[in-house]
């Protein structure tokens, strides 16, 4: 009997994005504050260890200050500080070795003890008996650092990156497309003499592992970053290509564990020397191996794109929640599974097209809100692929109703896989029945794949002909705003005829954008008119 394992995984993944709700909250914060002075920039009184110890007070500081002079207090303690001048974020801490562990900026202990209520509290920065600063939390979250902004706090993961949008200026990259072009992602790997950073989500594919491997003989550092407990498991095959890759002297960690920043590290990128690959798809079979799914990817030798990208896999990889391989997998059963073993077409070549401007985003820091921002300046047209999309009220799908209210011309195609088959008929019939309502020019399918692929697994949008997304990013909220992923924009219309032509075709080989009601009428003249010729052949 064929194995269901890999298909039920991708059923889970579906699954388990959907009802997650994002711990970035925002909660009301009391603030005042002098630029001249010290000011409070973060609160972290819940940390992941038992009793709370390493919670700890983050100081904003101008240059020179003395804090010695000033001290914390909740009211019920006051804590002093160290006579120390400091510039920047400074840590304070009643368990200073501890919270060491936890930060890179520096750290100093308190002159006392001071005990943060996870449920929140008043908390004052003062000098004597002057109040220098207030900050009022309402409530914390675990192992989450509470940033002040304005009159609001956000709560973040301790470590977790926030990083600004990415511009790169224009030159050229390689456009790709899969199943089209396998060899695409993988040949910079091939290329590569001094670096190797691989980011993913799993990667089992022999021949990704091969290229790695060649690299490091070849003297390259090779690192490899994956996510942890990818839903579903890891199959036994992925963990046996794990294992040579670590044999071969490639290290390759896994994000895990109870100071996980992201609810899953699903980008996928790679930097290979002075270039990144930047895709849709996972690093195996199915995936960048071209044996089954729809998928784009992009080539560049964009400096800043290049740059950003390896100080995202440093950040990544460089922190508590990465783990060696070879210590995850101790104990641990993998399941069986079965390749992607599919062979098709390859109608669409990697082209070099020119880009007037690379901008490269990361959730959850930054790509939800610049891609709305796209999706609201749209003025003619929005052609969107994905595998599935999140809730109906989500960010994206609704600034995709907002454009089309407006006039543009919006196309959606989802997957047509079976384990999302049935959600997409009633997704693209949702919308179809919404655009009927408001007289706007949007519709919805579910791809037909016509034996051009096997399923569409690739994220992306064409967008007036003249901006293309694509990346790992699936868009529904839980993805945007809690999983580490990694996207381009690319400006300029090579970019977007490329892979517009790519969409069209796979807009026009099939699929069904007829209302439920019309295909079931159609359907029972088709039956009215077999029966009858059946009966005038017989009669004949």
């Amino acid at each position: 009997m064929r194995s269901l394992a890999p298909l039920v995984c991708c059923v889970l993944v579906l699954a388990a994005i959907g009802p997650y709700t994002a711990t970035g909250q925002a909660t009301s914060a009391e603030t005042t504050s002098s630029s001249a002075e010290p000011s409070i920039h973060a609160v972290y009184p819940d940390p992941v260890a038992g009793g709370d110890e390493g919670e700890f007070v983050v100081l904003s500081v101008p240059n020179g200050t003395d804090i010695g002079q000033y001290a914390i207090t909740d009211g019920d303690g006051t804590a002093g500080i160290p006579n120390t001048s400091a510039r920047g974020r400074v840590v304070l801490s009643t368990a200073p070795n501890r919270t060491r562990e936890l930060t890179d900026w520096p750290v100093v202990g308190f002159d006392g003890h001071l005990a943060l209520a996870n449920g929140g509290e008043r908390i004052r920065l003062q000098r004597g008996n002057r109040t220098v600063d207030a900050v009022r939390y309402t409530d914390s979250v675990e192992g989450e650092l509470g940033v002040i902004n304005g009159s609001v706090i956000r709560w973040r993961p301790l470590g977790a990156s926030d990083r600004p949008v990415v511009r790169a200026a224009g030159g050229e990259v390689q456009a790709f497309t899969l199943p089209d072009s396998p060899a695409a992602p993988v040949q910079p790997i091939r290329n590569a003499t001094e670096r190797v950073y691989l980011a993913g989500y799993t990667l089992s594919s022999s021949r990704v592992a091969d290229a790695l491997i060649a690299a490091q003989r070849r003297g390259a550092t090779v690192r490899v970053l994956l996510e942890g407990n990818p839903v579903g498991s890891r199959t036994a095959t992925e963990a046996s290509t794990l294992d040579r890759l670590t044999d071969a002297g490639v290290s390759v960690r896994v994000m895990t564990g109870a100071r996980a920043r992201y609810r899953y590290h699903h980008a996928k990128y790679a930097v290979a020397d002075g270039q990144a690959v930047v895709l849709t798809e996972n690093w195996k079979p199915a995936g960048t191996g071209g044996n089954s799914s729809r998928g784009w990817g992009i080539v560049t030798a964009q400096p800043r794109v290049v740059d950003g990208l390896n100080q995202t896999f440093q950040s990544d990889a460089g922190w508590q929640d990465s783990e060696r391989w070879g210590e995850y997998r101790q104990g641990r059963q993998f399941e069986q599974g079965e390749p992607a073993t599919g062979s098709y077409p390859s109608e669409f070549r990697a082209e070099s097209v020119s880009v007037q401007r690379t901008d490269l985003l990361v959730t959850p820091d930054n790509a939800q809100g610049k891609l709305v921002a796209t999706i609201d300046d749209a003025d003619d047209s929005i052609d969107v692929i994905q595998p599935t999309v999140g809730d109906w009220d989500s960010p994206l799908l609704r600034a995709l109703r907002r454009a089309a209210s407006r006039g543009v011309e919006v196309r959606l195609l989802l997957s047509d896989a079976w384990y999302v088959r049935e959600e997409n008929k009633q997704t693209a019939q949702r919308f179809r029945e919404w655009a009927d309502r408001n007289d706007a020019p949007l519709t919805a399918k579910v791809a037909d794949p016509d034996g051009r692929y096997e399923k569409i697994h690739a994220k992306g949008a064409v967008v007036d002909d003249e901006q293309v997304i694509v990346g790992s990013l699936n868009w529904n909220e839980a993805a945007a705003t809690s999983n580490r992923e990694v996207v381009l924009v690319l400006h300029g219309s090579d970019a977007a005829d490329y892979f517009g032509a790519v969409f069209t075709a796979d807009w026009d080989a099939g699929g069904f954008d007829t209302p439920v009601g019309a295909l079931v009428a159609l359907f029972g003249l088709i039956v009215v008119a077999g029966l009858a010729a059946r009966r005038v052949s017989f009669e004949a």
